[in-house]
């Protein structure tokens, strides 16, 4: 029998806005361990990795666009040790390259199953189930034999999509592939740190203007969500790792396109009374954090695009809007 999927809520586990939730209550119990960033990875290759010093910033916001209850602020200093960091999301070359040397099987493969956007689905096309109508979670369906290789469904491919994000990994499947590459995944203030790109208590990466000029700089909703994505900014599904300009630290996709799974255990108040200095999540939990949007969000209900926002999901889940990055200690 497939596991089935349910909204999972408890003291510091908040449900995604534009990812679904795959949680078993088993598995969940499994995993509360100590998280995988108090390791200290130095091994892998640097090559397409960005230098970072660390030192001092401002991480978090009061903005009033923010969501409080996801413990965004309030806004405080923070220093991190120096780190390299990808310069843009781990992609489908990279990730085929790491499931053929380790022979690795994605979680999304061992289910049978990942959740597709309904937009990018036929009518009657597939077998599939539309998830529980709670918000952020109507608009996805189950496709059977959905996975890394097949992101919409086992006839269509990633052949010539190999420089577009990898997509349908879970948390675990993000881990391992960090870990065969002597990498770790960043903690939420490495993440920010660097997607801030030196720019202090901005909203976006590049400013505090989405559209400066009229111009888009990365992959958002833009229509009536989520009857009509307009594509204003050229896409309507995830866009290759480097369609939009770097940030001012040279790194790409910070905001927008997919999430990015971090190392850290999710609590909406744990860095009220975390350190200060290269700070880290709890050592345990239920869901992982997430960081920087995606392709889905929208002004009208979801703008987790910004550097400060963050949500989070159980370790297992998987979905065509969740991606990753690694970094590498000096």
């Amino acid at each position: 029998m497939k596991p089935e999927f349910k909204l999972f809520a408890e003291a510091g586990a908040v449900h995604p806005c534009c990812s679904p939730t795959r949680a078993r209550a088993v598995r969940l119990q499994e995993s509360r361990q100590r998280s995988a960033e108090r390791l200290h990875a130095a091994s892998g290759s640097t090559a397409g990795m960005v230098k970072l010093e660390g030192g001092t910033f401002w991480m978090g916001t009061d903005d009033e666009e923010g969501f409080p209850a996801d413990g965004e602020g309030p806004i405080r200093d923070v220093t991190l040790a120096p780190f390299w960091v990808d310069a843009h999301p781990v992609t489908n070359q990279q990730f085929s390259e790491f499931v053929h040397a380790a022979n690795y099987v994605t979680e999304a493969e061992r289910f049978g199953w990942s959740f597709v956007f309904q937009g990018h689905i036929e009518s009657g096309r597939y077998a599939s189930v539309v998830s529980d109508n709670a918000p952020g979670t109507r608009w996805w369906c189950k496709v059977d034999g959905a996975q890394w290789r097949h992101p919409e469904g086992p006839d269509t491919s990633i052949g010539a999509r190999p420089n577009h994000p990898v997509v349908h990994v879970s948390w675990t499947d993000a881990a391992a592939y960090a870990a065969w590459a002597g990498k770790r995944l960043p903690t939420e203030a490495e993440w920010e740190f660097a997607a801030r790109g030196g720019l202090e208590q901005n909203t976006y990466p590049w400013g505090n203007e989405l559209t400066p000029g009229g111009r888009h700089l990365c992959n958002v909703w833009q229509g009536d969500f989520p009857v009509a994505d307009l594509g204003e900014d050229g896409f309507t599904a995830p866009a290759p790792v480097d369609a939009f300009p770097p940030n001012g630290y040279g790194l790409y996709a910070v905001s927008g396109n997919t999430w990015e799974w971090c190392a850290d255990w999710f609590h909406p108040t744990y860095h009220l009374t975390a350190s200060r200095f290269n700070p880290v999540g709890p050592a345990s939990g239920s869901n992982r954090a997430m960081r920087g949007g995606s392709y889905l969000c929208h002004r009208s209900y979801c703008n987790r695009y910004r550097v400060a926002a963050r949500t989070s999901n159980t370790p297992d889940s998987a979905t065509t809007n969740i991606g990753f990055r690694c970094v590498r200690d000096l």
